[in-house]
């Protein structure tokens, strides 16, 4: 017999539909960038790993990344030091040690709907339950306060929010991070923010939502910025004194990061800002690109992701969007279905851009085959 939580919760439609693909399939359905690390950064990997840095390291992190890491910061919050910094195994395993450090059985935590899909998951795994939120495209992807407040009861305890959004692409402006960290405050919440995608916005500036109030958790990765999701190497900031207890979880998760790993971010952080430039240039270019095609393709549209690197269109054809993706994948394209990510993702496509505009442009005629061959609605 297995836990009861085992049975709570699934592998992600994200994974279901990349395992299920064919052959050479045009990969849309994953979120990662089909960049390499920059050459420096390998280099400082290889050197680590020659020079003996194969060994357990601290639980929370090297020192040196740490410090790192809080100067990064230091702009939202001059105080941010190295002890606000815990070096995670990937964003996903920071946020899974957040939540079990943060909720206990019987809370309520606030989650995005369409959301990243493993927000609430965590929650149920940590006993507690998941109050899901709309981003209702019509509102920019963006959270109704009136809303918010109809949701909190005296079981509340987080609010998760995730700008640049995963999936839809949406950011807040500095405006709406300031509203909802009044609300938080008001009903003495919790933030937990999932902040991956911070240095991909297109649209307006990005506003964190650390150095804003003493109630907030930032988690973070260097998979994106480094193209390096399968190094599973992040981070988060936190207060010192909470920081402390998640660290505890995150010690009996993992004990600690990969050495060698850290060792190369480090580099990575000092030496590749070009690269990271480079690359963000370049999704802003495919976004421009995905973005007028699909808008061309009878029976979608799509709004323009304001950060990340998703296009969530919406399909006005026949089937759900488990059918729908299920359909194009047997025409050689992985995507994601939008209810993979909640219940107002229903009618929608999750498509990453962070893919080559040659393969982007093999997808959009892939779509245009699938809308003339299915008729729009």
């Amino acid at each position: 017999m297995v836990a009861q939580r085992t049975r709570e919760v699934e592998i992600s439609g994200i994974r279901r539909m990349f395992e299920a693909a064919p052959p050479n399939a045009i990969n849309l359905g994953l979120g990662e960038p089909d960049f390499e690390p920059p050459a420096e950064v390998i280099r400082a990997l290889c050197d680590a790993v020659r020079n003996g840095m194969n060994h357990y390291g601290p639980s929370a992190g090297l020192p040196a990344l740490r410090a790192k890491v809080a100067e990064r910061y230091q702009d939202r919050d001059p105080a941010t030091s190295h002890d606000n910094v815990l070096i995670t195994g990937s964003g996903s395993e920071g946020l899974l040690s957040v939540a079990l450090a943060l909720y206990d059985p019987g809370d309520e935590v606030l989650v995005p709907n369409p959301g990243f899909v493993l927000y609430a998951p965590h929650a149920r795994l940590a006993g507690a339950v998941p109050i899901p939120y709309d981003l209702e495209e019509e509102h920019g992807f963006r959270p109704n306060l009136d809303q918010l407040e109809s949701l909190v009861t005296s079981r509340t305890r987080v609010l998760v929010v995730n700008s640049p959004s995963n999936p839809t692409g949406g950011v807040f402006p500095k405006a709406v991070v300031d509203r909802l960290v009044d609300f938080a405050e008001e009903h003495d919440l919790t933030i937990v923010s999932d902040e991956v995608y911070e240095e991909m916005v297109y649209e307006g500036r990005f506003a964190s939502f650390w150095g804003r109030s003493d109630r907030v958790v930032v988690v973070n990765s260097f998979s994106k910025i480094l193209a390096m999701t399968g190094w599973r190497i992040g981070f988060l900031v936190a207060p010192r004194s909470l920081a402390v207890e998640i660290n505890k979880i995150h010690y009996h998760v993992m004990a600690c990061p990969s050495t060698p790993a850290q060792a190369a971010v480090l580099v990575g952080l000092t030496e590749s800002s070009a690269a990271i430039r480079a690359m963000v240039r370049e999704f802003r270019a495919r976004r421009a690109l995905i973005t007028r095609g699909l808008n061309r393709v009878p029976g979608l549209a799509c709004v323009p992701p304001a950060g990340a690197f998703y296009a969530f269109p919406r399909f006005h054809w026949p089937g759900s969007s488990q059918e729908v993706a299920m359909a194009l994948l047997k025409r050689g394209l992985i995507s994601t279905p939008g209810d993979a990510f909640g219940s107002l993702g229903a009618g929608h496509l999750r498509l990453s851009f962070a893919a080559s505009r040659e393969n982007l442009t093999r997808a959009l005629a892939i779509l245009r085959e699938y809308a003339r061959d299915v008729g729009s609605v």
